[in-house]
């Protein structure tokens, strides 16, 4: 898209003049009309958006009286959009009068530095040319946020120019779960509500074990936050998450008006007080949230992708508080807890009370060689056999695909139960969970896909080739805690088959004891 740089109301200017500012453009300040709406046979140069110097570019301020277009400005509601994003439901005149009285404001795709303004890469590796037919000029676009959008070097996001009115609907924020939380709950439930209420904005942690009850720790932060007139997010990595939290919170706030985000969603510009969203759908945010809340902060891919955590500070205000919530935070994150330079609480047992299952460790011989000639460790096949005996369901986690499919074969010859694979391309993946966790499938065969997410009462856990460097000391916890998870068998066996020891599962298992050594909630 070109711009005509305007520097008076008298510039060769097409009679049409409700594109203009109401203000006075100042002396040495432009004021640009896209290209399309100036006549064609104006003598003029038109130029790009970032060849006008942003000192000389003028805004001016809302114009008092004049009434906006609902649609625009319900779409530019706490977003950074790209001009194409607006376009099938506004026009070119309705966005530049809109401009004109000041409740738009334009911006470039890159900055100078030529970083993408949506995700922040600067990388040559995540940039190429093509030859735009808007500037008509070989241009540089970003490759690493293209699937949301093509940001290219001439591109335009618009956003709202005008402060986001308070929106009285839903001022009482009736909480209605009864739950009755458990002490190492209720200390973490205190100081979130004491954060998002009273304390300075920043970050903090909330360390709590797999199978602690995190969602229900949030909720009375939550209300409160909700109450004070802040906005709210909870964003996760995993697009399975958004789909199960969403009707946990519709339960729990039945008059609160939630927006879930995820890929396939189906409003994207949807408004509302309280929003549970993808990281990658944050791209699309900007300077909107006051409280924003990550779920499972070390998943993959936040944990890997700098674009995922340049759209959650994009996202959030800048004085925003932003909580973490992991049941395996990094090392880095885990020192700063314990240093105290990070605010932080720990919920170090399940809300049944029970001790965590603490991992064994049990060496098999030549697993991958083995796994190659399609055969299970004797081990392995010892420690199956004495579960589903006992009719017990079992996961067993693998590193990679092609180990799964290699001793699936095997699995179902030995065994005469109901036997399944899964892994994250698997087309069948969402139908095989479903039966393993209605007990309809005895053996389920699966890599790390199902580390986090999966609850199913009474389950046994293994993990064959547990020192492959893909098992994490957060995967293996996040593993282990499959298992225990009921009250009612709260002590379940895990068990990690290796050919030599590593410290990925040493530390996972010491961090699993130090957790049964606490019996309430800490705060640092």
């Amino acid at each position: 898209m070109r711009f005509l740089p305007v520097n008076s109301p008298d510039h060769h200017f097409p009679a049409d003049h409700h594109f203009l500012p109401e203000q006075p453009i100042p002396r040495g300040r432009v004021w640009p009309v896209m290209e399309p709406l100036v006549n064609s046979h104006v003598p003029a140069e038109f130029l790009r958006l970032p060849d006008i110097p942003v000192e000389t570019l003028f805004t001016p301020d809302p114009a008092p009286g004049f009434e906006p277009d609902i649609r625009l400005m319900h779409m530019l509601k706490g977003r950074r959009l790209l001009l194409d994003e607006l376009l099938p439901d506004s026009s070119l005149e309705t966005i530049q009068k809109h401009f004109a009285k000041g409740f738009i404001r334009f911006t470039t795709g890159f900055t100078k530095d030529k970083q993408c303004r949506r995700c922040g890469a600067n990388s040559p590796a995540d940039q190429a040319l093509f030859h735009c037919f808007r500037c008509r000029k070989h241009c540089t676009y970003c490759r690493k946020c293209i699937m949301m959008g093509r940001v290219s070097e001439c591109s335009i996001f618009v956003t709202s120019n005008v402060p986001a009115a308070e929106d009285p609907k839903n001022a009482a924020h009736t909480l209605a779960w009864e739950g009755t939380l458990s002490p190492g709950q209720k200390h973490a439930s205190d100081f979130l509500t004491n954060r998002l209420q009273n304390g300075p904005p920043g970050e903090c942690l909330l360390w709590a074990v797999c199978g602690a009850g995190k969602t229900e720790m949030l909720f009375s932060g939550i209300q409160k936050a909700l109450k004070s007139g802040k906005r709210v997010l909870v964003a996760t990595p995993r697009s399975d998450v958004v789909r199960e939290l969403e009707p946990r919170f519709d339960q729990a706030f039945p008059d609160t008006e939630i927006a879930a985000f995820y890929g396939g969603s189906s409003d994207r510009f949807a408004d509302a007080d309280l929003t549970i969203s993808t990281t990658h759908q944050l791209l699309r945010f900007y300077r909107t949230f006051d409280a924003v809340i990550i779920d499972e902060v070390d998943a993959f891919p936040y944990t890997h992708e700098p674009m995922l955590h340049f759209a959650v500070e994009n996202a959030a205000k800048l004085n925003s508080h932003k909580v973490y919530l992991t049941a395996t935070p990094e090392r880095r994150m885990q020192r700063a807890s314990i240093s105290g330079t990070l605010p932080s609480v720990i919920v170090p047992r399940r809300y049944h009370g029970y001790d965590l299952p603490v991992p064994r460790f049990v060496w098999t011989f030549r697993w991958r060689k083995k796994a190659e000639k399609q055969e299970i460790p004797a081990a392995v096949t010892r420690w199956l056999r004495g579960h589903l005996e006992n009719e017990k369901q079992i996961f067993l986690f693998v590193p990679t695909v092609k180990l799964l499919k290699q001793i699936l074969p095997a699995a179902q010859k030995q065994f005469r139960v109901p036997v399944e694979s899964v892994y994250s391309e698997d087309p069948d993946r969402k139908e095989k969970v479903t039966r393993f966790r209605q007990g309809k499938t005895r053996l389920l065969l699966t890599t790390t896909i199902l580390e986090r997410g999966v609850t199913v009462k009474g389950v046994q856990v293994g993990v064959l080739g547990a020192d492959d460097s893909r098992f994490t000391e957060s995967a293996l916890v996040q593993i282990s805690g499959r298992a225990g998870r009921s009250p009612d068998e709260p002590e379940g066996d895990v068990c990690f088959f290796h050919d030599g020891s590593t410290k990925a599962m040493v530390r996972a298992r010491q961090q699993i004891e130090a957790m049964n050594r606490e019996r309430e909630g800490i705060s640092r």
